[in-house]
């Protein structure tokens, strides 16, 4: 049997003699260095995403028009702004809340449209404009304005 009390720890008895030479030290400091900065790369990366995705959340309840407080309840999977109605719409009943989805932001239909552009097309044009403004512009007294603006010349 070996004698267990002369055992020590001894770099050059496994071949690595070069180990205590200074490019190896720099390059282990480097890596050290590059290390922690990963770590704190990597936690401000967390703390970019979790007040991205509060904001997101917060912005998409508020536009709903929910309750921003309902935030703490939504997982934290849920994240984008489609997941978050998805989770809306699955839990709203829960709740007790009425998604508002047609806000001012509502996007119009086909037909909207079309009703809009109906409505213009036969609509007068604003001719003679620039020939107003002219008119307007070279007003001497508040009756020349008023005649203009009421149409008695």
């Amino acid at each position: 049997m070996s004698n267990n009390q002369e055992w020590y720890d001894d770099d050059d008895d496994f071949g690595y003699e070069d180990d205590s030479t200074d490019l190896v030290k720099k390059l282990r400091r480097a890596a050290r260095a590059n290390e922690k900065r990963a770590k704190e790369l990597e936690a401000e990366l967390q703390t970019l995403r979790s007040e991205q995705r509060k904001s997101t959340v917060k912005s998409v309840l508020e536009s709903r028009g929910v309750r921003p407080s309902i935030a703490k309840y939504i997982p934290e999977d849920v994240s984008t702004a489609e997941d978050i109605d998805a989770w809306l719409a699955d839990n709203a009943e829960d709740f007790g809340i009425v998604v508002q989805n047609d806000g001012p932001n509502k996007e119009m239909t086909l037909a909207q449209i079309r009703q809009i552009d109906a409505v213009t097309a036969d609509a007068p044009s604003p001719a003679g404009l620039d020939d107003m403004m002219l008119r307007l512009n070279e007003a001497q007294s508040a009756e020349e304005i008023e005649n203009l603006i009421f149409g008695s010349n």
